[in-house]
């Protein structure tokens, strides 16, 4: 899979990805002289490192080029959003560096290339694919399908109405395609779209692709794809055991709600 990003310090890179969710600082965070981190186990070493952004001292910057004199620099460095400790870091020790890109697609473990020069990174032996979820909302309730416990993706969660994106057809297409298959329901356009984003699930990322449908009524009939429903309001829905994003897309459309 490759994230297009921000080139920030030239170079090319491969290696394992080690990663930190929060704000970093190479002062304090990392040992200068052996790469290990004083904040998490393990260690830079040779490692493409991926955390959000840098913060604190700007003598961040030098503990990055002490890390490449004593040879134990980072592979190469990926932010969210890059300042300019880290990126002065990253410079001054011709550590390849990118920006703007989703760290949180990553994880520990990865093998991550990285290039410097024309600003992406390929996270290898990840397949990326693109899905639908459909809220179907009726006076003030939204539909919630749950998902077989030998489901391939997302086994015994809560969900919208979702399916994959067949070749040939759009993202809506497959939205009301998905509707019908799964609740025999028939959808027209959506009364809402949602700004496509990523989730991970094992070695797949999928770009979400939500929509809200607004109806008077709706007659549920599922099909093997889903062991049961319920017709649950939005706040009630928020503390079901769900899938991956389907919070933030309830957050998404609480207008309509």
């Amino acid at each position: 899979m490759i994230i297009k990003g921000r080139a920030i310090s030239p170079g090319y890179a491969e290696g394992e990805a080690i990663t930190y969710p929060e704000a970093f600082s190479f002062l304090g965070g990392v040992d200068g002289k052996t790469g290990k981190f004083n904040v998490r186990d393990g260690t830079i070493d040779g490692k493409v490192f991926l955390f959000p952004n840098g913060k604190g001292s700007t003598v961040g910057s030098y503990v990055v080029y002490d890390l490449k004199v004593q040879g134990h620099c980072p592979a190469a460095l990926v932010n969210k959003s890059a300042e300019t400790i880290v990126t002065t870091g990253a410079v001054i020790s011709s550590v390849p560096m990118v920006d703007c890109v989703d760290v949180s697609l990553v994880r520990d473990g990865d093998i991550v290339a990285v290039d410097g020069n024309k600003g992406y990174i390929e996270i290898k032996d990840v397949e990326e694919l693109d899905i639908v979820s459909s809220v179907i909302l009726v006076d003030g309730k939204i539909l919630l399908l749950h998902r077989p416990e030998k489901a391939h993706s997302y086994p015994g969660k809560w969900s919208f109405v979702s399916g994959h994106v067949e070749r040939g057809e759009s993202p809506e297409e497959a939205a009301r395609r998905e509707v019908m298959e799964e609740t025999q329901i028939s959808v027209s356009y959506p009364d809402a779209e949602f700004p496509v984003f990523r989730v991970r699930e094992g070695n797949k990322v999928y770009n979400v692709h939500s929509y809200l449908y607004r109806l008077k009524s709706a007659d549920v009939r599922l099909n093997e794809e889903n062991t049961e429903f319920r017709w649950i309001s939005p706040s009630e829905a928020r503390k079901e055991e769900g899938v991956d994003g389907l919070c933030e897309v309830i957050e998404g459309f609480s207008e309509y709600f």
